[in-house]
């Protein structure tokens, strides 16, 4: 069959058509890859064919050289590499001359080069397609195609590289992508071109913008291409502008005043909400980097010394003009604005909100004075804006010149939950909601208290929209009023406070909200359950009786959950189903954490029988669903303790199927976790069953499949045991010391942020299986056990390691907090023996550091370890 004639059937509205085209294609990449690669790439070069088959052709071709899933996209790139050479060259040149010769935009070649380019490039390959593409552009003979289809290639190259691998060519993408936005380019497709192909570039540029002479051109360029009067040029320009601000804050005090200033403030005036969305973009991320430099200004004091970097303060600078111009595209806002759409209005909201965490107090009086104006006005817009301004500054400013403003403002506030439109009752809602997370004060007054709870219950019975709201309301008024509660000092939990009066009916209104029928929309239905675990979390002794009966009714719904499994039968209703039961599960959680010891066992059977049903039904293979199920085992065993035995039996089958569970990675990690929580709750008990979990553990560590976060936590996890069977750990000793050495010795790439929290939490399980080895060998009694010698041979292997991570800049501060909690107990196993081995600057200088953490663990982990080397060191004096 021939193929242009498949590949315009692709496009085709007969489904059969389509479908027998798509089969085609899928089995002729099967049959010979690299020969299919070739057919596609001569269909895309031959300007006689349509446009059609010539754009599926490219499309094909790219589809076959990346993806967007990274484990695929490097399969594809692997594969490409091993083609013979003669194939790779027949394509590369194919799409290279097909550059400027297709009259469909944008260029299917363009995409076709670049990620070849991305694959060859990197292995020192095909070097010479980036001199290619830019003398496309810079010839004064290349059509307008031709360069506009080489600036997209560089678009997309340098979107798809590592800035190192085009290091060197910098210089000449750069010069190239110049010349295409140059204002005597009389091309607006090229302008567009090459503009969005420096926004992509930008990361590459830093050694440009770090000399003067080549920043200002650049800088002259980007704010020439904002006065373009093509839109899409305008809007790709100020797109620079915001990523510039971004990356080279600190080079920008020369062009702010003159430049900057004038065109992003024209930008967020404009009636073009593409255009004004990036005037405000920029002035979010000067905010963004200001509020970061205050950070660092006030991190460089504590530690006396001068910043790396300073703020210019131009937030500060620009305040009264911004604060005008995002008060007023506040008042722009839809009736019936689709929640996914991003427009000027909510990015004004979200500018204001950041200015206020830059400016603090500065931005309150301009603010307050546009709430006062308009919190009564008639038109709804205005009303609605005038909620949402307050509501944006309730962060940032002083609480304590915030509060009785805020005050003031509550009666207002609850008459608005009540207005007459549903954009301004969803706005009031979110705003109570952070005025009762940020200055629950304000709230928790005789005077408001009673009104605002009556507001906020009636406001459960509004449009899903606002009454999400009025839930995420309760959830902060919970936590606020259990910290604000008097308490004694031998309390554990207060015994009333001031929502105790109205927890019940609260309550029985969360759990009538989790039935409506409109639940699914806004994701009410998700919000009342987690206002409902919020109030039982933060309730106090004399509400007790009601989370009593709130478990019986979450036990009754997840039973009649359970029992409808046979009766679901279309994926959205399965969907539904499967959310349900993740969200009662989350719900029995946080009640059985509230169940006394006594009340505990009376309750267990029921749920434990619920759970295990739970596991054995089909949604009970669904990911979402194990994970939450073994959390709620989890707290089951907490609260139940060594009694958690009784279960173990009929339970350990499907513990083991979620730590063999490789794929979801989540739910691994929760079994993992689970282990260390049961052999917690059974101490000693837990000794018969410990040989399966240790096999399991073991082979999840060794198997490659297994997700890289869930290795640091059976590592910590062999330290639960140790602890939980004490002495009778010997068997796994060799074996998980062996484990704990290799894992020790890891190394990542520094240059990569998440590698190193990986190392960190790597070393971090290794720290606490380490000691939870040394204590549990050590046993409990006032007289070392002798089992503990077994550890000594390593001993010397574990200062090594702790002095390696002291070395390290990159260690965490619970790193510091397990080194110096296993130097301890090392010290009081050991005693004189660990001298010679401790009395190093570099573990000096760890405890050192430790001592000034702000985190109290850290601190008082650190001070204890100096005291016992202290100790060790006086007692060898003497």
């Amino acid at each position: 069959m021939d193929l242009i004639n498949i590949l315009e059937k692709t496009v085709s509205p007969d489904k059969a058509e389509l479908e027998a085209a798509q089969l085609y294609l899928e089995q002729a990449a099967q049959q010979s890859l690299p020969q299919f690669l070739k057919g596609l790439s001569e269909v895309l070069k031959h300007g006689g064919n349509s446009p059609v088959a010539r754009m599926a052709a490219g499309l094909q071709l790219k589809n076959n050289l990346t993806s967007k899933d990274p484990n695929v996209k490097l399969q594809y790139q692997q594969r490409w590499m091993l083609f013979p050479e003669d194939v790779k060259i027949y394509i590369k040149t194919h799409v290279l001359e097909t550059l400027g010769t297709e009259t469909t935009r944008p260029s299917s070649a363009a995409q076709c080069v670049a990620y070849i380019a991305a694959i060859e490039i990197p292995q020192g390959q095909w070097l010479r397609v980036i001199h290619i593409l830019t003398q496309n552009i810079t010839n004064p003979n290349s059509t307008e195609m031709m360069k506009e289809a080489s600036l997209e290639a560089i678009g997309y190259l340098c979107q798809d590289i590592d800035p190192v691998n085009v290091a060197a060519q910098s210089n000449e993408i750069l010069t190239a992508i110049v010349h295409g936005m140059k204002k005597e380019e009389p091309s607006t497709h090229v302008k567009l071109a090459a503009t969005n192909a420096l926004l992509n570039s930008l990361e590459f540029t830093k050694a440009n913008f770090e000399q003067d002479t080549e920043r200002h051109f650049i800088m002259q360029v980007v704010c020439e291409a904002t006065q373009c009067e093509d839109a899409a040029v305008k809007t790709a320009a100020l797109q620079c502008l915001v990523k510039i601000v971004s990356l080279y804050y600190q080079y920008m005090e020369h062009y702010m005043g003159p430049a900057l200033f004038a065109i992003t403030v024209e930008a967020m005036k404009s009636d073009i909400d593409e255009v004004a969305l990036q005037g405000i973009e920029f002035w979010s991320n000067v905010c963004d980097e200001e509020v970061d430099l205050a950070i660092e200004a006030s991190e460089a004091a504590d530690q006396g010394r001068p910043p790396e970097h300073t703020s210019c303060f131009y937030a500060k600078g620009a305040l009264q003009y911004l604060v005008a111009i995002l008060l007023e595209k506040l008042t722009k806002q839809e009736e019936f604005d689709d929640d996914e759409e991003w427009n000027p209005c909510k990015a004004a909201g979200v500018c204001l909100m950041l200015m206020a965490a830059c400016c603090e107090d500065d931005i309150v009086p301009s603010v307050l004075q546009f709430v006062q104006e308009h919190i009564k006005n008639p038109d709804w817009r205005f009303r609605d804006a005038a909620v949402m301004a307050f509501g944006s500054i309730l962060e940032g400013p002083d609480p304590v010149q915030l509060r009785p403003i805020a005050e003031k403002a509550v009666p207002a506030l609850i008459e608005l939950l009540r207005d007459a439109s549903v954009v301004v009752r969803d706005t009031t809602a979110w705003t109570v909601s952070r005025l009762c997370e940020l200055l629950p004060d304000a709230v928790l007054t005789d005077l408001h208290l009673n009104p605002l709870l009556q507001a906020l219950v009636d406001g459960l019975n509004s449009e899903p929209r606002v009454a999400a709201n009025v839930c995420w309301a309760f959830s902060s008024l919970a936590e606020a009023t259990y910290e604000a509660a008097d308490m004694a000092d031998d309390e554990t939990e207060p015994s009333t406070y001031k929502l105790s009066a109205y927890f019940e009916p609260i309550v029985q209104k969360l759990l009538e909200t989790t039935d409506r029928n409109d639940g699914q929309q806004n994701n009410l239905r998700s919000a009342a359950y987690e206002a409902l675990m919020e109030m039982v979390k933060n309730s106090p002794k004399d509400c007790y009786v009601t989370v009593q009966k709130t478990i019986m009714i979450i036990m009754e719904r997840l039973n009649k959950v359970l029992s409808l499994e046979g009766h679901i039968h279309t994926m959205s209703d399965r969907s539904q189903y499967i959310d349900i039961q993740s969200l009662l599960c989350a719900s029995l959680q946080s009640l059985l954490r509230k169940v006394t010891p006594e009340d505990a066992p009376k309750i267990s059977d029921m749920v434990m029988t619920a759970l295990l049903q739970m596991f054995n039904s089909s949604t009970g293979k669904s990911g979402g669903v194990q994970e939450d199920a073994l959390m709620a085992v989890a707290t089951l065993a907490e609260v139940l303790g060594s009694e958690f035995i009784k279960y173990m039996d009929a339970f350990k089958p499907f513990l083991a199927i979620g730590l063999k569970n490789h794929s979801e990675y989540q739910v691994c990690l929760a079994a993992v976790g689970l282990v260390g929580d049961i052999c917690r709750a059974l101490g000693s008990k837990v000794l018969p069953h410990c040989d399966e979990i240790m096999m399991l553990l073991l082979e999840n560590l060794s198997n490659d499949n297994v997700h890289r976060t869930v290795k640091p936590q059976i590592l910590s996890v062999f330290g639960d045991m140790a602890l939980a069977i004490g002495p009778e750990f010997k068997k796994y000793i060799e074996v998980v010391l062996s484990t704990l050495q290799q894992a020790t010795q890891a190394q990542v790439d520094k240059s990569d942020y998440d590698m190193i929290e990986y190392l960190n939490e790597l070393r971090e399980g290794c720290l606490e299986a380490y000691t939870g080895i040394v204590q549990g060998l050590k046993g409990d009694g006032e007289a070392i056990n002798a089992d503990v010698q077994l550890v000594q041979p390593h001993v010397v292997h574990m200062v090594n390691f702790i002095e390696s991570i002291a070395g390290d800049p990159d260690h965490s501060d619970s790193n510091v907090a397990a080194s110096a909690g296993l130097i301890g107990d090392l010290c009081s196993v050991f005693t004189s023996n660990m001298l010679p081995l401790l009395d190093k600057d570099a573990i000096a200088g760890l405890l050192t550091s430790g001592r000034r953490s702000k985190t109290n663990k850290t601190k008082t982990l650190s001070m204890w370890a100096t005291k016992e080397i202290r100790k060790l060191k006086n007692e060898t004096a003497a």
